[in-house]
């Protein structure tokens, strides 16, 4: 099967040459004279590469490429182009996830060469999935991504501290190294009978722990050893954990001593109901790929749709979400996905989250259990107005400024909107 090459470059007399040269070679072209055109036919169809001019007039090839990359879209590889370029752009092209770089006037040898290399690594390396930056564009999600970005160059380990499904391994992965060893296993086993086994494949690279908190004291003797010889090995340990480090003491879970090695820095990773603005972005990505993936047929998203996914809470975090994007795209009867398909399948959410009592810490001080129990009651109704402010200050019978600052005070962020 030849592959789709997608040519994108302001100069037609380029563009006809590079199409009349890669179709001779067997390749099936698409043409787009800039940035716009360009747009359109990657939301159509995922090209198998991209030869990408970068000087075009309106958005240039270096934004196109961070516009891509941002919102999911950059799962094929893309070459630059450039008549002007320098070592600076090529590095910041790479940097931003470009395949190569290739200067104008283009060698026909040069061409065909990276044009074929590109398209191996592309059938390789095409395995859909979200990543961290995926994961959304709000307050909250970009100020953890500003915190990961100092953590980058450490060594020590990390505690990433948050619900099952919430994007800790992606977190996680984010710190990674490119090219270097990635060791995430999924049996632990061997912490308890050979600590040691995963260090020489992890050498020079990341071992990723998944939810240290369900770790047997056996397990977490040769964690404690095997923390001492991560240094030999230049190995970083990033683990995560769906109980924070006082809980883990507090129920006599976790050894202290191993404990304290592991938590030199804790990041905290927020569920999904805690950003709940981020739902429409990440239901996006999740879509794209799996029609890219062919998993699933070309479906669309209404506004209305939207709204509904980002009103629900998703306790079972981006699993959940993308159960729920499946779902509705294998059995929605139309191609746009309505409000009426997300309000069908809302239910199994609804029903999970009502069917969980709010939790009664008779232990915490009064002031912290008024606080717990008011969070629930604000972001239910928040909930029941689909995100509706000025509904749910009716209903909860406070003027909408007092319920800002309410909401405010208790550090609950909304992506409420008015009538």
């Amino acid at each position: 099967m030849s592959q789709d090459i997608l040519v994108v470059d302001d100069e037609v007399g380029i563009r006809e040459l590079l199409s009349e040269i890669l179709r001779d070679e067997g390749y099936r072209v698409r043409l787009a004279a800039d940035a716009i055109e360009a747009r359109q036919e990657r939301r159509e169809t995922r090209p198998d590469l991209v030869l990408l001019d970068i000087w075009m007039p309106g958005t240039d090839g270096i934004t196109l490429l961070k516009e891509w990359g941002s919102a999911g879209m950059l799962t094929m590889p893309v070459v630059m182009m450039s008549g002007h370029g320098t070592v600076e752009t090529a590095v910041e092209a790479t940097r931003l996830g470009a395949f190569d770089f290739l200067q104008k006037p283009i060698a026909l040898p040069r061409l065909l060469d990276t044009v074929e290399r590109g398209l191996a690594k592309g059938k390789a390396d095409f395995q859909p999935g979200l990543s961290f930056v995926h994961l959304g564009k709000s307050a909250m999600m970009l100020d953890m991504r500003k915190r990961l970005d100092l953590l980058a160059n450490r060594a020590a380990p990390i505690l990433f501290v948050g619900e099952s499904g919430a994007g800790a391994e992606l977190a996680a992965l984010y710190l990674h190294r490119p090219n270097a060893p990635w060791v995430a296993p999924l049996d632990i086993g061997w912490l308890a009978e050979n600590p040691f086994t995963v260090l020489t494949e992890a050498q020079d690279g990341t071992l990723f722990l998944n939810d240290i908190a369900k770790l047997d004291k056996a397990s977490q003797k040769g964690l404690t050893q095997l923390v001492g010889k991560l240094d030999r090995h230049n190995v970083r340990l990033l683990a995560a954990s769906s109980k924070s480090p006082a809980d883990l003491l507090k129920l006599e879970l976790f050894d202290a001593e191993t404990l304290a090695r592991l938590t030199q820095i804790v990041m905290p990773v927020p569920a999904l109901r805690d950003h709940l603005e981020d739902i429409p972005d990440i239901a996006t990505v999740i879509l794209m790929q799996l029609i890219e993936a062919k998993e699933v047929p070309f479906r669309t998203w209404s506004a209305g749709a939207l709204n509904a996914l980002r009103a629900l809470t998703w306790p079972g975090n981006l699993p959940a979400l993308a159960n729920a994007v499946r779902t509705l795209a294998l059995s929605s009867f139309d191609v746009e996905i309505g409000v009426e398909e997300v309000n069908r399948i809302a239910a199994q959410f609804t029903q999970t989250e009502k069917s969980q009592a709010i939790p009664l810490e008779f232990d915490l001080p009064l002031r912290e259990a008024r606080d717990l129990f008011e969070q629930a009651y604000f972001a239910h109704h928040i909930r029941a107005e689909s995100g509706n402010m000025t509904r749910v200050a009716e209903r909860v019978g406070l003027e909408r400024t007092h319920l800002y600052r309410k909401l405010k005070q208790l550090g609950m962020r909304t992506s409420g909107k008015d009538e």
